[in-house]
């Protein structure tokens, strides 16, 4: 066998062991994001600047121009970048192997990065004003499409050297058994991220070419149909990505292993076959679709990844509150939740981002994917209010509160402002949570999401919405200001701490001396083994009763909001 020589660090207070090229990875791919979110923050403050009436900021060029780049950045460019880099960690860290071809990997991270370039200067330069959806007729600039290939050709090959690390690790048998199940999520984001980067190719690139004139027409119903494959699927990809969050997170701050392994990894399965389905309820509003497809794909089959997200959403508090009374919190219900380290924000915004997606986003999604319900709500700020809880909420707080682990642990560096840093999760997660919560209040009232102005004033045939509706804009636009302030405050912390924050003393890299195909011995700390470590505590017996409660408020919540909406519908039914 080949004597092989590798650089690694093994970091001393979680025992987590980093590949050379692969951190250095990480970092950049980290960075890149949080410079996305800053970019997509700025403009998202300009948008909800202009949709409260009481400020009405931007004219309506700017407008749609800002939005367009908000939904983009925000969407596609921050959100992919650090899932990027959690894809590197949960391969290559977690399995204690080598990163497979890092200059791949360079040349992909330097392909988004011009690709997220682009796109920016295709709709800032003022003729690329079509929005997330770019949906045809509408054109852009060929650098706009150009823009959004490159990006995408960029992530497939993150993609692929993720895949290639985990066959790297079982070559080298760096692990035994099967993948440890953080891993597992992060290959089912991966899976359902290289079917998504291949719908976007299949309608990008023909409508790159016919920005070009190289093609006469693009059909607009063809262009909605596989786009949405593209433009919702990759929603689906943050959906797997926060959820290994969770259980990542889990491990870190209480040392907590899944109920059931099996049956988490089934719903990550579940995800792989039915999550993308989901993509239908965009288009059941739209001609040419038949009934029969819009309802199979957005209930028979759409509820069974809705029973994955709900698997998820019993076994990542129940691990939790298992580990809680293990440790002797056992009185009453909730002991184990009230005793939790809420000043900790890896735990707050992680259980923050799982309360929010579960209640808010989980329950308006399905109420988005009932074909009757969705033509109340189609086309009005329901549907930001219903993605702000998804994907904001549910990601983006989510990989906030990832972030204050791997600051000191992937960054070396001690986190900056830690008071702040406790508030913070609180600030944009609250604040958040009221800005899809109003929102979706406002569009259940008809308001309208793609209007410069939502008042509808100086139109030809005027439309006055009841007065709830006004104060629902008013309250979500204050909610909006609030969940900025906590955006700003993650930014504020993060860039100082990475930047110019205290070095964390650690031991360096070190060259070790393996031999191919055994994998050389490292120490495992408490942290590492948690994450990487196999468990089953069991599902028969009331183990978690506290999450079992909480389930159930979920389920009644559902069941009362589900047929107001119905009630909602009837009041339209004698129009017909």
């Amino acid at each position: 066998m080949m004597a092989i020589n590798r650089m690694y660090r093994t970091c001393p207070t979680t025992g987590l062991q980093f590949h050379e090229p692969a951190e250095k990875l990480m970092r950049w791919n980290a960075v890149a994001a949080v410079v996305s979110l800053l970019v997509g923050g700025v403009l998202a403050l300009l948008v909800l600047l202009t949709r409260w009436p009481a400020v009405h900021l931007l004219p309506a060029d700017w407008f749609y121009l800002v939005l367009t780049a908000h939904g983009v950045d925000m969407l596609v460019f921050w959100i992919i970048f650090f899932e990027i880099a959690v894809m590197y960690f949960c391969s290559s860290t977690l399995l204690r192997c080598r990163l497979a071809t890092p200059k791949m990997a360079w040349a992909g991270f330097w392909l988004m990065v011009l690709g997220a370039l682009m796109n920016n200067y295709s709709v800032f330069r003022g003729d690329s004003s079509v929005m997330f959806t770019a949906y045809a007729p509408m054109g852009a600039h060929p650098t706009f499409y150009l823009g959004l290939i490159l990006f995408a050709v960029g992530a497939l090959i993150g993609c692929f050297v993720f895949l290639g690390t985990l066959v790297v690790a079982r070559a080298e048998r760096t692990y035994h058994g099967s993948i440890p199940l953080v891993t597992f999520g992060a290959l089912t984001a991966c899976i359902i991220a290289v079917f998504t980067i291949a719908a976007g190719a299949i309608i990008l690139i023909p409508t790159f070419l016919w920005s070009l004139g190289l093609i006469s027409q693009i059909d607009s119903l063809m262009y909605r149909t596989v786009f949405w494959a593209f433009g919702h699927s990759a929603q689906q990809v943050n959906v797997a990505a926060h959820v290994s969050v969770w259980y990542a997170v889990a491990a870190i701050v209480f040392g907590a292993k899944p109920l059931s392994e099996k049956v988490s990894r089934t719903a990550f399965f579940l995800y792989i076959l039915f999550l993308q389905l989901a993509s239908a309820h965009h288009l059941l509003a739209d001609p040419g679709l038949s009934s029969n497809w819009k309802i199979f794909n957005t209930s028979y089959a759409m509820y069974l990844a809705v029973l994955a997200s709900m698997v998820h959403g019993l076994t990542v508090p129940g691990a939790i509150e298992v580990a809680q009374r293990e440790k002797g919190y056992n009185k009453g219900l909730f002991e184990w939740l009230r005793k939790a380290p809420w000043g900790n924000p890896v735990f707050s915004g992680m259980f923050m981002s799982l309360i929010g997606f579960g209640f808010l986003g989980g329950i308006s999604g399905v109420v988005l994917g009932t074909e009757q319900l969705n033509l109340i709500m189609h086309n009005t700020l329901y549907v930001p209010g219903h993605f702000h809880a998804t994907v904001v909420i549910g990601t983006t707080l989510a990989f906030m509160a990832l972030t204050y682990f791997l600051i000191p642990v992937l960054f070396r560096r001690e986190v900056m402002f830690p008071k702040l840093a406790q508030w913070q999760p609180y600030l944009f997660g609250i604040g958040m949570s009221g800005f899809a919560l109003f929102m979706m209040g406002a569009g259940t009232l008809g308001v309208p999401r793609r209007n410069w102005d939502i008042t509808m004033a100086g139109n030809l045939f005027p439309h006055e919405w009841p007065g709830t509706a006004y104060l629902m804009i008013g309250l979500f636009a204050i909610c909006g200001i609030v969940a900025v302030i906590g955006g700003a405050a993650y930014l504020l912390i993060t860039v100082c701490s990475v930047f110019i924050g205290k070095k964390i003393e650690t031991p360096g890299y070190n060259r070790i001396r393996a031999i191919e195909g055994i994998a050389a011995p490292a120490p495992v700390q408490p942290v590492a083994a948690a994450i990487t470590g196999h468990g089953s505590i069991g599902v028969g017996g009331m183990v978690a009763p506290g999450t079992f409660v909480l389930a159930m408020v979920l389920l009644v919540s559902f069941v009362l909001y589900y047929f107001v909406n119905w009630k909602y519908l009837s009041q339209v039914w004698p129009l017909s």
